[in-house]
């Protein structure tokens, strides 16, 4: 392959500044392979938070996004090179990267997507891979109690790997109600349209008049932790899945010592020997071909790369209504 083959990118040149470059890709070297991106999925929390900086100075918010920034980390696409020992031109394969045209990368990095699993589906395996480590911080057990605060992208998937796990009560509140339905169709089984400081009565309502022993905040929001603290049950374990930029905002309450209230966090670099990037990625593949993690009508938005910008401010201007925001390559 030649050295100056030419790709294409995008980037944030500033603070809410994008743009679609030009760039280089070196030689496919051993052990990688060379991919022609055909989806990425905009992570609209993650980005929404680099594009607007908002987070706080002194967080590793502030210690990562120095510009330019290349954003995105969910693509699929074919491969087109290979120098490892598995991989093959034509397989359909997921890779974190960038919302670019080509990259390369490490074979190992890379997870082959079954024939059942379409792109549209399988670019979900990012943010998939994100909210397990939240299942596994809950440590669900069959017959569990969930409630799961935010109806976003990630908190969808969370919807799906609390089903997956054999919970029986998932309850999601968000107050925009229009994300609640894709929810129910990922295995919750009540779904309450709500400010979550609001929302008590109604959760212990679905619940059988208790509080749920898992809460998941895959907001995001500094402000809900507060609230979440007071919705788990006794000795419950709380979650925190969403990465906010104020740290210093989310407050403890006196619900951590009276009522034995568990908090852990997590966060995408928490794998270990047994869920790493690949098991986790290759068992959600499995999962999403045997129709057990169901991913239909969660993408609302398609853009071609050119029209990045018209993308960002959609997502900014209209939230609530973005679920899916995925750039086409093809």
């Amino acid at each position: 392959m030649s050295k100056t083959l030419s790709a294409r990118r995008l980037v944030f040149p500033g603070k809410q500044q994008v743009l679609i470059e030009d760039f280089k890709l070196p030689e496919v070297q051993a052990g990688e392979v060379l991919i022609r991106t055909s989806l990425s999925l905009m992570s609209t929390g993650t980005e929404n938070i680099v594009f607007n900086r908002l987070f706080d100075p002194g967080t590793h918010w502030d210690a990562w996004v120095k510009y330019p920034f290349y954003p995105g980390y969910c693509a699929v696409g074919t491969v087109e090179e290979s120098r490892g020992s598995v991989l093959k031109p034509g397989d359909r394969v997921t890779v974190r990267s960038s919302h670019q045209s080509h990259s390369i990368c490490p074979e190992a990095k890379c997870s082959r997507i079954p024939d059942s699993v379409p792109f549209e589906n399988a670019h979900w395996f990012a943010l998939a891979k994100i909210a397990s480590h939240g299942a596994l911080a809950a440590g669900y057990k069959l017959g569990d109690t969930v409630l799961i605060i935010g109806a976003g992208p990630i908190g969808q998937m969370a919807v799906r790997w609390a089903n997956a796990a054999g919970a029986a009560s998932i309850i999601v509140v968000d107050s925009a109600g229009e994300r609640l339905s894709m929810a129910k169709s990922g295995g919750a089984t009540a779904t309450i349209s709500s400010p979550i400081a609001d929302a008590k009565a109604a959760i212990m309502a679905a619940n059988n008049g208790r509080l749920p022993r898992i809460v998941i905040d895959s907001t995001g929001n500094e402000i809900v932790f507060a609230a979440a603290l007071g919705l788990a049950d006794k000795f419950g374990k709380v979650v925190i899945l969403g990465d906010t930029g104020a740290p210093s905002k989310q407050q403890l309450t006196s619900d951590v010592i009276t009522r034995g209230i568990t908090i852990v966090g997590v966060h995408d670099g928490h794998e270990t020997a047994e869920w790493t990037a690949a098991t986790i990625t290759d068992l959600f593949l499995s999962l999403a071909a045997s129709g057990r993690f169901p991913l239909e009508g969660l993408n609302t938005h398609f853009f071609a790369p050119g029209d990045c910008a018209n993308a960002y401010e959609v997502v900014n201007r209209e939230r609530a209504r973005t679920m899916g925001v995925v750039f086409d390559w093809r």
